[in-house]
């Protein structure tokens, strides 16, 4: 099967970002291919885990991805540290006499960010707000290109992997079918507290789940690759429920104006303009601000955040919140209809390698230096599940329309919502089971019981 075809039907998305769908990514001719398989965030086991047991595998699928866009370089980036994953992409490499570069990087965050990985490897700054295609590359997920090596055998994405870290007593892979309950994933590990909170993803980007209510209606989507575990009276967990009215006065009146938010910002040192400090410090004015461009002079440069979360994370010695003043204040640009001007050509800095943030101080920054493992995960594949809620966006774009109706039995791999029209993707089902609701939370399937 033609791969572009291949991978639409069987609804590929970004496996390790917001979850764009691969067939409209890869619909591209470049000079670089990109696998990133640095695992961005600190505490998520995941890529790792792809990358030992399915080296082969991926190996043999970037090829054909290469072979597609045409590529002149493939490369595969992640970080140095990675021995053993290293060590299995280097042998499959070998083996199969393939044309393919390892990336080693140093570990620091945000080492994964797609836009920090294409300076890395081409030396080429991606525009702002911009694509990598832009530069003549094409970055995808390692998770994302085993999704298309089953695409090409017409295997539709109807499961995830994805690791369980933090206040656990050993850190757990699972593989489930997509819309698993968290919870009920959760309630297989071995926890090292009581009352907790789950932040799906990781702790800088991650999405922040503090109370039983929303862990109880979080579940598995292509997009989900880890779950952190934490107390519930965590740093974390507390900066993440404070209310953004307290953080914009917080800005107003505390802010120091050292610069390290805007000096430590990932985006900037690859030459975006990302100017945090100034808009901390015009906070206390914007409304006095009635010209649209001195509004846009002032704030614009929060368009080209890419909130990883250095500035309040660890830069800020205040503990303020630069990226959600940043989120704030992109939703006032979108409100006044201001698009600020993209630099199409930015320059690196030459303090770059300076100021990257080494993973090691930012786990002690966030206070999570006793969740840190040595030992690869536990794997469990044969997790009972009684029912599944698929939601219907699990991707950049418009949701899938659902093409089953209440009481349809459905099998795993059954196509359960097809992709609407412009930016969307197929969502398949797998799990086996009897459709019994299907509302603006996804499609939910029950087991049938004996």
């Amino acid at each position: 099967m033609e791969l572009i075809e291949a991978i639409k039907k069987a609804g590929v998305v970004g496996a390790g970002g917001a979850g764009f769908p691969t067939h409209v990514k890869l619909n591209a001719k470049a000079e670089y291919l990109i696998i990133n398989a640095a695992e961005c965030e600190p505490l998520i086991e995941t890529d790792k885990f792809l990358c030992r047991e399915f080296a082969d595998r991926i190996i043999d699928t970037i090829l054909l991805m290469g072979q597609h866009l045409e590529a002149q370089h493939i490369v595969i980036g992640l970080k140095a540290k990675y021995k053993a994953e290293i060590a299995a992409l280097e042998k499959a490499i070998r083996e199969k006499h393939a044309a393919v570069e390892i990336f080693p990087m140093r570990t620091f965050y945000p080492a994964g960010d797609e836009q920090v990985l294409v300076q890395q490897v081409t030396g080429r700054s991606v525009p702002e707000r911009g694509l990598p295609l832009n530069v003549g590359a094409v970055v995808e997920n390692v998770g994302t290109v085993l999704s298309i090596a089953d695409a090409l055998e017409d295997k539709p994405v109807t499961e995830k992997y994805l690791s369980v870290t933090g206040a656990v007593r050993e850190p757990v892979m699972f593989k489930v079918p997509l819309g698993t309950p968290i919870r009920r994933i959760i309630n297989q590990v071995d926890l090292r507290v009581k009352d907790y909170a789950v932040i799906i993803g990781g702790p800088m980007m991650g999405k922040m789940q503090s109370s039983d209510s929303m862990i109880d209606h979080a579940v598995v989507t292509k997009t989900t690759g880890n779950l952190l575990i934490l107390p519930k009276d965590h740093y974390l967990v507390r900066r993440a429920v404070k209310p953004v009215q307290t953080m914009i006065r917080q800005a107003r009146t505390s802010c120091i104006q050292c610069r390290f938010c805007t000096d430590l910002c990932p985006r900037e040192q690859i030459g975006h303009n990302v100017k945090p400090n100034q808009i901390m410090r015009n906070l206390w004015r914007q409304d006095q601000i009635t010209d649209v461009k001195e509004f846009e002079a002032t704030f614009g440069s929060a368009a080209n955040c890419s909130s990883c979360g250095v500035c309040e994370m660890f830069a800020c010695p205040m503990g303020l919140s630069p990226r959600k003043m940043n989120d704030y204040t992109k939703g006032l640009l979108r409100g006044l209809g201001i698009n600020p001007e993209k630099n199409q050509n930015p320059t690196a800095k030459s303090t770059i390698e300076q100021r990257r943030i080494p993973t090691e101080r930012l786990i002690a920054r966030l206070g999570l230096s006793d969740y840190v493992f040595h030992v690869e995960p536990k794997l469990i594949t044969d997790l009972d599940v009684k029912e599944v809620i698929v939601p219907l966006g699990q991707h950049i774009g418009k949701p899938a329309t659902p093409v089953v109706k209440v009481g349809d039995m459905v099998h795993a791999g059954d196509l359960i919502a097809e992709a609407a029209e412009g930016l969307s993707a197929n969502i398949h089902t797998g799990f086996a089971g009897i459709v019994t609701e299907i509302g603006s939370s996804g499609i939910r399937i029950s087991k049938k019981e004996a």
